[in-house]
């Protein structure tokens, strides 16, 4: 079932098992906010086993671009189109959110972007490889956040 991320209200619902859980509900709604202020896009969410392809998609970018597999259970995802970019997200119950930003046009930015929930460590296949830059959020508390550059086709 669908869920629209409300980020006035901040919600736990479907990360209830994550032990980070309000920081990443916050860091959730800190991209709902985003994408409503920015593109007037509602943020929406679905259980990760109700959408596979969207989930094969991104650990398929992961995979092939650096060779990481996330150990993580993912929690839920989103998927859309918005500026000429197909966006795609995972929240997993560790407290890691990645998301793929994949510009349509060729020659379009494309990359993959990492954030670490308050509270949580990094993930050991993340650990050796990405440096991670501080940023504060009145949703989320401090995020951790990295990213690469995709270079092939997906």
């Amino acid at each position: 079932m669908p869920y629209t991320v409300d980020f006035k209200n901040v919600s736990t619902v479907g990360l209830e098992s994550s032990p980070v859980v309000e920081a990443l509900a916050g860091l959730r709604a800190n991209e709902a906010r985003y994408f409503k202020n920015k593109y007037d896009h509602d943020f929406t969410v679905t259980p990760a086993g109700q959408a596979p392809e969207t989930l094969d998609w991104i650990h398929g970018i992961l995979s092939r671009e650096r060779n990481i597999a996330i150990a993580a259970r993912p929690l839920e995802v989103s998927s859309f189109e918005v500026d000429g970019m197909r966006m795609a997200y995972v929240f997993y119950e560790s407290g890691l959110a990645i998301n793929v930003m994949y510009g349509i046009a060729e020659g379009a930015k494309r990359a993959v972007g990492f954030k670490l929930s308050e509270g949580m460590d990094v993930p050991e296949e993340l650990a050796s490889s990405f440096k991670f830059a501080r940023q504060k959020s009145k949703l989320a508390g401090t995020i951790r956040g990295s990213y690469f550059v995709i270079k092939g086709q997906h």
